[in-house]
């Protein structure tokens, strides 16, 4: 996801109860030892899924009014299957109006309605988890298991959980992980999956997220590997070795992008798509390939593009 234009739509939602409701086709299970399970599969096609984060000029967000004219997050699933023949979405934070059950309900019935499948809620809040202040962390934390909760209800396997930058504090590799440790330990108990993505390249350079997780050391905390995010941001070759890094901890999900604007706005990144799915298949990453557009011009012809070289490099 973006570093900039995101950031500002950041907002929190207050959290809802969990329920045990996982879409067939991508039903998690525990493995014998406690660990994640979930049944990826092989077809090209059938492994991309679609960022609702590229479309946000067009489904409607918090601030929207409903009869703004932009589409509800519950109509996503079909308007993507219909636009690009691509049943999977991955719905962005931003985007869901509530996360009461009275909510949350309806949205997975038209996901399922539609014949789609959700596969990961990209979730960004505003509370530091290596924050030195004791009750930022407890903020963060509560933030992230109410977000793991709305995932079980909606029937998403897993959530990507940001670290924004602490006011306090430079990136603390041990707060960090004594945080997300107890978020882990919340998602084992719901069967779900966290993963954390190369973001912000202040708080989630890579090295960092893959010092997290390993300190972590828990099955059901995962990379999400960004194709273009750390380019935008560093020289290529620490990029790429750190996205190297990223997909040897990644399970189930990753964003596929071409370009990205850096914040400098003057640096834009080109990702070595083949190069990229290189890296994947050397770890022999499973998961899904969301289309994260992120670039500018239209996002509908931009993620057909991304669609059309995706299912070449996984062909």
């Amino acid at each position: 996801m973006g570093q900039s234009t995101r950031r500002r739509f950041l907002a929190e939602v207050p959290g809802a109860a969990a329920s045990v409701l996982l879409w067939p086709m991508l039903k998690t299970a525990f493995a014998a030892e406690g660990t994640p399970h979930i049944s990826f599969p092989a077809a090209p096609r059938e492994r991309i899924a679609i960022a609702s984060y590229p479309f946000r000029d067009f489904v409607a967000g918090r601030e929207d009014q409903p009869g703004s004219g932009k589409m509800e997050l519950k109509d996503f699933a079909a308007h993507a299957s219909a636009k690009f023949n691509i049943k999977k979405i991955e719905p962005w934070s931003a985007h869901f109006r509530s996360l009461e059950r009275s909510y949350l309900e309806p949205l997975r019935a038209a996901v399922a309605q539609a014949g789609g499948a959700i596969v990961n809620i990209a979730v960004d809040g505003g509370h530091s988890p290596y924050a030195a202040d004791a009750e930022e962390q407890e903020r963060a934390v509560a933030f992230s298991k109410d977000w793991i909760d709305a995932a079980v209800v909606i029937g998403s396997p897993s959530v990507r959980t940001n670290i924004p930058a602490a006011k306090d504090s430079k990136p603390d590799v041990e707060r960090a992980a004594e945080s997300l440790k107890r978020v882990a330990e919340h998602a084992a108990e719901k069967n779900m999956v966290v993963n954390l993505e190369n973001d912000n390249p202040a708080s989630e350079d890579p090295f960092f997220l893959v010092k997290v997780i390993e300190k972590v050391n828990s099955p059901w905390l995962h990379a999400l590997p960004d194709f273009a995010n750390t380019l935008a941001a560093f020289e290529e070759a620490y990029a790429y070795r750190g996205i190297d890094a990223m997909f040897g901890k990644a399970y189930n999900i990753s964003h596929v992008k071409e370009t990205e604007v850096g914040d400098r706005k003057d640096k834009i990144a080109h990702v070595d798509l083949a190069k990229t799915f290189g890296l994947a298949k050397k770890h022999g990453y499973k998961g899904y390939f969301s289309m994260e557009w992120d670039s500018p011009g239209d996002p509908y012809a931009g993620t057909t593009g991304l669609i059309e070289k995706t299912l070449k490099n996984l062909s």
